[in-house]
């Protein structure tokens, strides 16, 4: 937020890596500035620029599969093997102090269901340090959330996966659409084709192209072509979200948010 407020108050234009913070402290007197000055601002939602992210979100749209009723999202990896030209135990993930942990590292999960879902009410999370890792932060997180629609969703996230893998699968009360990174493809079941349809990913090989496109994106925002996706007020839901899933780890209790 330093950062933020500084470059905000001298009227730039902002691309900020997720999440907007680690607490809410000086969100609001950004949000304020930001509006005041009509700044364009894109907290770096990568995953809403990937192409099996943004065929499911198509899908969805289209009601491929009904109503979703509930989700599964887990991404993981295994933190050393993350940034092999740094000591992982002096990264921002491993640390409290920056910020770090698992629940914000993967607030793009968090992020990309609500894009998908809507409006999250409710959330509860086991959360906590379990490997040898040397780390101050929770290196694993089970976290359910409650969408407005009454759809329920869990998402895992780790530090621990020694094969990275991340993966969703919606249910709907019509079909079933699941992509795994893995297997870079999206799949689609439907009531009446009982059959699956696939969905190569489209980019070859190349994940940076979805990097391309978001600051493609940012660059249209900036020059008013374009409406930001992940705007400061979407950003500072997002994170109200996952430090209410931090809260919910420490006092293993159901928040509302």
């Amino acid at each position: 937020m330093q950062q933020a407020l500084t470059a905000s108050r001298r009227g730039y234009h902002l691309f900020i890596e997720k999440p907007l913070s680690h607490t809410l402290d000086g969100v609001n007197e950004f949000i304020e500035i930001v509006t005041q000055k009509k700044l364009v601002v894109l907290v770096g939602c990568n995953m809403r620029f990937h192409s099996s992210i943004l065929l499911m979100k198509e899908l969805l749209d289209k009601k491929s599969i009904g109503n979703v009723i509930c989700a599964r999202l887990q991404s993981g990896f295994y933190l050393p093997d993350w940034h092999p030209y740094e000591d992982y135990r002096k990264s921002y993930s491993a640390n409290k102090h920056l910020g770090g942990g698992v629940v914000l590292d993967g607030i793009h999960e968090i992020d990309y269901i609500r894009w998908f879902l809507g409006e999250i009410e409710q959330v509860f999370c086991f959360a906590g340090k379990l490997s040898d890792l040397e780390i101050d932060t929770e290196d694993i997180a089970e976290i359910l959330l409650k969408f407005e629609t009454g759809a329920i969703a869990e998402i895992h996230l780790d530090y621990i996966q020694r094969f990275r893998g991340r993966s969703c699968h919606l249910i709907g009360d019509r079909g079933t659409i699941i992509w795994d990174q893995k297997e870079r493809a999206v799949r689609l079941y439907s009531a009446g084709n009982n059959h699956w349809q696939v969905y190569p990913e489209s980019f070859d090989n190349d994940l940076n192209e979805m990097y391309i496109k978001e600051m493609q994106h940012f660059i249209r925002c900036v020059e008013g072509k374009e409406q930001s996706v992940k705007n400061e007020k979407e950003a500072k839901r997002v994170l109200e979200i996952a430090l209410a899933v931090k809260k919910s780890a420490q006092t293993h209790q159901i928040i509302k948010v």
